[in-house]
């Protein structure tokens, strides 16, 4: 568990100071977003949780970010690092093939994949505990994953909250039944 919280915080700092940088260029680095169906935009599928649009996009995904992915890391047994590395990567390949002709950027897949996967994870568990976080994840987030995904338009990427989303759930699923994610 306790290299788990290490990987989440060091994720986080990661994605602040990141974002100090990018501030400073202008955000010119959010070119290397995930750019959906071109061959320029593949390595994006692993930078764009790094990367956001300004600074309040990194405020408003800090906290979501550190409290799901608290509660993943907790229900994944040590399977922490290969669920988060799931979801960024399906979640963005998902981006890829379906984004609108945009530069997707932001954690907030990682922050819907961990939300999707906490509530798949009490689904397929049916274990109290399980069940628990769950509900509580659904009371705390469940109107703003819901607004998330829907296809809104303008600058959010509900495609990539969609996508991450989905990933979670999959990533529930593959591992059901398990001790461990990582097994």
């Amino acid at each position: 568990m306790r290299a788990s919280l290490v990987l989440l915080l060091g994720f986080v700092a990661t994605i602040w100071v990141v974002e100090i940088v990018n501030g400073l260029l202008g955000h010119r680095l959010n070119a290397y977003g995930i750019l959906p169906r071109t061959v320029d935009g593949l390595p994006g599928i692993v930078l764009s949780p790094f990367l956001h649009a300004n600074l309040w996009h990194v405020m408003s995904n800090t906290v979501p970010l550190l409290v799901l992915g608290l509660l993943a890391a907790l229900r994944s047994r040590g399977g922490f690092p290969w669920v988060s590395l799931f979801i960024i990567v399906v979640g963005g390949a998902g981006v890829w093939v379906v984004g609108r002709s945009a530069a997707h950027v932001g954690a907030s897949g990682l922050v819907f994949g961990y939300f999707g996967y906490l509530v798949a994870k009490g689904w397929y568990d049916k274990r109290i505990l399980s069940l628990l976080i769950a509900a509580a994840v659904i009371v705390v987030f469940g109107w703003g994953i819901l607004f998330g995904v829907l296809p809104t338009g303008g600058f959010v990427s509900w495609e990539g909250h969609l996508c991450g989303l989905l990933a979670g759930v999959l990533i529930a699923w593959l591992t059901r039944g398990k001790r461990g994610a990582a097994q």
